[in-house]
């Protein structure tokens, strides 16, 4: 699995510490993570918590990434600004029963977690605990089991509910804000890690355009 991670201007200090307690979990498994950024507070190229939103979307549309791990002060804001994007599926995950709940009822594809709010002493366990309940087990098998095939038949309602109330996500990049989507698309790695990765050939090609 390809997992992204991207984190915004106010918490990017924090980013080498999220991305450790990520990999310390997800590559023994298996996975790879692609460090999007922001990575420190000096960074050039700063994302706000809505384009973490528009960058979850265009990672996921594109199948450059499989899964986005992200997050704010909160983590609200940035859950938010996923869920606005076409095909996006985001959960608030603070604590290691939220992810296992997240990952077997919703099997979503990102999650949105609180940098500051409730960050303390032992921050990364918690961290490294909400991924192994994510990662290490496969989704979407219920809880409780017997809810299984139910919560199934929601999720492809929501999928289909979503689908219609939502723009393909070429006709977002569109339409956006083109100065925001600079913005969003600015960091450092961003071409190295997405193109090479990107199996959307039409999103690709609008953001070269840019």
């Amino acid at each position: 699995m390809k997992i992204a991670l991207i984190t915004e201007n106010s918490q990017a200090a924090k980013n080498g510490v999220i991305h450790d307690a990520l990999t310390t979990v997800v590559e023994p498994l298996g996975h790879e993570v692609f460090n999007y950024g922001m990575y420190t507070a000096q960074d050039e190229a700063s994302l706000t918590y809505v384009m973490n939103g528009l960058l979850t979307g265009i990672l996921l549309n594109s199948k450059a990434a499989d899964f986005v791990v992200t997050g704010c002060g909160t983590g609200m804001g940035s859950m938010l600004a996923c869920n606005a994007m076409p095909g996006v599926f985001c959960g608030l995950v603070i604590d290691p029963t939220d992810a296992f709940l997240f990952g077997q009822i919703n099997d979503g594809n990102a999650i949105s977690m609180p940098y500051a709010k409730g960050f303390g002493w032992a921050a990364e366990l918690n961290l490294q605990d909400c991924y192994r309940k994510i990662f290490e087990n496969e989704g979407g098998q219920g809880y409780p089991k017997e809810r299984a095939e139910i919560m199934a038949t929601n999720r492809g309602i929501l999928k289909d509910f979503k689908a219609a109330a939502t723009k393909d996500m070429l006709s977002v990049l569109e339409s956006v804000d083109q100065d925001l989507l600079k913005s969003a698309i600015a960091g450092e790695r961003f071409a190295e890690y997405f193109y090479p990765n990107s199996q959307d050939e039409e999103i690709s090609a609008y953001l070269r355009s840019l």
